[in-house]
């Protein structure tokens, strides 16, 4: 309620003070029609006295005084006319003005007469200028005086005897200019900062928020001095610089010092602040402890950088000044000047620094990886980081180097970019490690020593392992399986030519991988087999045999540490996955003629197949991919195969289902018969496969009658067909057309039977087979002759 009133009152204040200064501005105007010079200047001085109110917040005083000073503009044109004229000489308007009652209006009137004079060059504009300059210190109330001093500042801007300027004068002037601004601007900096202290301490935080809304008026004396051509280099080195610093340290005041130094880094040249740096940077650590330092060094830091990317040509002159070690110091200083200062000011400093580094100096990596060293220094003895804008800090710390290093390899040799990441909580460690990923498939970086491998191992342990006090269950389960995913992807990225080096490679990722837990290894072990492999491969046709300490890189040393990774999958467990990259390696070992290793990886193959897989859809497709697998296999000798071959037709016998077995059995008759130049051809073996898969599906007929009551599918019979079709044109004397004939025979009559069910997809089937006979029948040549003696209807 009492800031309601408060507020009412200041209308009504402001009502009648703007009423004052129009009736009087009224009178006023109505004096300068008549050429009445006394009333003139009696009716404008009591308009101005309405500004000597005290009642006014900052903000509405603004208004009052906006008023007075567009009459004020009427009145400064009033007297240029007539002193243009010669009705009035501008000497003595200037003396007549300083007898005005009150010493607000006196010196309103004498600034707008000033400006007349100066413009007359009747006397130097650097004595009016310091005359006036000089005369308003009779104004000490705060806010009067700044609103004053900001009107002298307008009034003169365009007056001020700089170099090339009508009002130039004699070869000194440029100096009166600069001082005139620089004497305005301390005076009015002082009271705006003595504002603070007017009216009671309650008020202090809405005493601050006015102050605030006047900086600009402080401000735009910076910006004229910018402005100045005579403020060259070395007049802002030597002159302008220290003393506008000199009067932000002394005043002492948060809120001038913040932003004061930004609008110093704002409206003065990059150049200059890149020859004044160490002057610039040595106010930092004299401000106030509450003074947001990093915002405004972050902000001469992006201008800097900002200012080397666009103007490639002065790199050489950030060399010369030496501007990183000179920002480096001066954030070590200002970190150490106050040591209370939040944990994500600092961090945001070394951002900053760290940013300014990578664009102005890339090919310096001593000089990044001294950012992140400091980063650490300060970090060192505190617990990991729990606040959220630090963490965030943290990332973009770390992230910056991978953005501007497209090859991550770069990255990795920076000593402390681990030390950095071991202050991040764990789940922000693993958001940082996807990130370090991602750069990696981003780039397209293959990482190619093991060196570097344990490097980047290290970084992304966070997706390794389990991190202290975490534990897998406490995980989202799709977010966990995206990143483990995306270590699978990683290990693809790990290469190298030499094959020594990648062996040490794989060597490495195996020995971080193993320690990753069960439930990591169905991801992470796959494509370090699949990259092992790929090694096997390059090293195809090397002798397998040679022992010795330093053995060389072989395919037999490879499939040891595969046999190695693939037996970490025992404790997941995680038979199927295991059975398919046992069959991978048997594979390639029948291809480096490795007979011993691939039988062996047979067996561990059946052996899981054996003890581990019980579920019948699993048992089904394990026992068509060892059937696949060993159909592909020619290195083995006869006993060896046919134990293994005795296996495979063995547990397809005893599959669960009938049409499974049925299924199964038929597939292995293609382990009897190989295509290739010195395969396997055993016809009889053939023939025994396809009896015994006919006797399962006849017994599977009968089952299927007894449950349903009539005729069941007849789908595995017309499948045979097709099997003995096919070894029928590959040549297997045992498989005669009469055979042929026989169980094209059986199937019609099947289903042509009383006991038959229409299945439309098996009747389709038989179609399409009878029609693939007569099409070879139909084409002649050796083939037609074959299929001649086959009726196909």
């Amino acid at each position: 309620m009492h800031a309601d009133t408060v507020a009412e009152d200041e209308e009504k204040w402001l009502a009648e003070g703007i009423a004052g200064v129009q009736q009087n501005a009224y009178y006023m105007h109505r004096a300068l029609d008549s050429n009445n010079l006394k009333d003139a200047l009696k009716f404008s001085a009591q308009m101005l006295s309405e500004l000597r109110t005290s009642r006014l917040s900052p903000h509405k005083y603004y208004e009052l005084y906006m008023r007075a000073f567009d009459e004020l503009r009427k009145l400064e044109m009033f007297f240029r006319e007539e002193t243009t004229r010669g009705n009035c000489s501008v000497v003595d308007l200037y003396e007549l003005v300083q007898h005005a009652g009150n010493v607000l209006p006196r010196l309103y009137l004498l600034c707008t007469v000033g400006s007349v004079y100066i413009k007359s060059k009747e006397a130097p504009a650097k004595d009016v200028l310091k005359d006036l300059v000089e005369m308003s210190r009779g104004i000490q109330h705060p806010l009067r005086g700044l609103f004053l001093r900001s009107y002298l500042s307008q009034i003169s801007r365009d007056k001020l005897p700089d170099i090339g300027s009508e009002y130039e004068g004699d070869a000194d002037s440029v100096n009166d200019a600069i001082e005139f601004v620089l004497q305005n601007f301390i005076e009015m900096n002082k009271l705006w900062v003595r504002m603070q202290h007017q009216g009671p301490q309650r008020d202090k935080e809405k005493r601050e928020k006015e102050r605030s809304e006047l900086r600009d008026l402080v401000g735009k004396n910076l910006h004229v001095l910018s402005q100045i051509e005579g403020v060259d280099l070395e007049m802002y080195k030597e002159t302008v610089l220290p003393r506008i610093l000199e009067q932000v340290v002394n005043c002492k005041d948060e809120l001038a010092q913040f932003y004061l130094m930004d609008c110093i880094i704002q409206v003065f040249p990059d150049e200059y602040h890149l020859q004044t740096l160490e002057t610039l940077l040595s106010a930092f650590p004299q401000l106030q402890p509450g003074v947001d330092i990093k915002t405004v060094l972050s902000q001469l830091m992006d201008r800097l950088s900002n200012y080397a990317a666009s103007s490639p040509e002065v790199l050489p002159e950030f060399l010369q000044v030496e501007a990183f070690a000179k920002f480096s110091s001066a954030i070590g200083k200002v970190i150490e000047a106050q040591p209370d200062m939040p944990a994500v000011s600092a961090i945001t400093l070394y951002v900053s620094l760290l940013t300014f580094t990578l664009r102005v100096h890339p090919d310096r990596l001593d000089y990044v990886d001294q950012v992140l060293g400091a980063c650490v220094k300060k970090l060192s003895g505190k617990e990991k980081l729990q606040d959220s804008r630090a963490t965030k800090q943290i990332v973009a710390l770390l992230s910056a180097p991978l953005e501007k290093y497209s090859n991550i390899v770069t990255a990795l040799e920076l000593s402390n970019y681990p030390k950095v990441m071991d202050h991040l909580d764990n789940s922000t460690t693993k958001v940082m490690a996807v990130v370090i990923i991602q750069s990696i498939m981003k780039n397209t970086t293959c990482v190619s020593t093991s060196d570097k491998v344990e490097a980047l191992f290290e970084l992304i342990k966070g997706l390794i392992k389990d991190m202290d006090g975490t534990q897998d269950d406490d995980v989202d389960e799709e977010d966990f399986k995206e990143e483990q995913n995306s270590v699978a992807r990683l290990i693809h990225m790990l290469y190298n030519e030499d094959q020594e080096e990648m062996l040490k490679i794989i060597c490495t990722v195996q020995k971080h991988i193993l320690r990753g837990g069960p439930k990591r290894l169905p991801f992470t072990v796959p494509p370090l087999v699949f990259s092992a492999l790929k090694l096997v491969r390059r090293l195809q046709g090397q002798d397998g045999d040679v022992v010795g300490e330093d053995v060389p890189t072989t395919p037999k040393k490879i499939f040891q540490i595969l046999n190695q990774t693939i037996e970490a999958l025992y404790l997941v467990p995680c038979p199927e996955l295991s059975l398919r990259l046992y069959l991978q390696c048997a594979e390639a070992a029948n291809d480096c003629d490795l007979e011993p290793v691939a039988y062996e990886f047979f067996t561990q193959a059946f052996i899981l197949y054996e003890e581990e897989i019980a579920d019948s859809k699993a048992q089904v497709t394990a026992i068509h991919l060892i059937i696949g697998t060993l159909q592909r296999m020619n290195i083995f000798g006869v006993e060896n195969r046919d134990t293994l071959t005795h296996k495979a037709t063995g547990y397809s016998a005893k599959l669960l289902k009938k049409p499974d077995q049925c299924r199964a059995v038929y597939a292995c008759s293609h382990l009897f018969w190989v295509e290739d130049q010195d395969g396997v051809k055993d016809g009889e073996r053939v023939l025994l496969c396809l009896k015994r898969a006919l006797r399962i599906a006849n017994a599977a007929q009968q089952m299927a009658n007894a449950a349903r009551g009539s005729g069941g599918s007849i789908s595995l019979f017309i499948e045979i067909l097709n099997k003995y079709l096919y070894f029928f044109e590959k040549g297997n004397p045992q498989i005669t057309s009469s055979a042929i004939q026989g169980l094209i025979e059986l199937i019609t009559t099947e289903m042509q039977g009383e006991n038959a069910t229409s299945d439309p997809s098996a009747e389709a089937f038989f179609a399409s087979t009878m029609r693939y006979i007569q099409f070879q029948k139909q084409k002649g040549g050796s083939m037609g002759e074959k299929y001649e003696t086959i009726k196909a209807s």
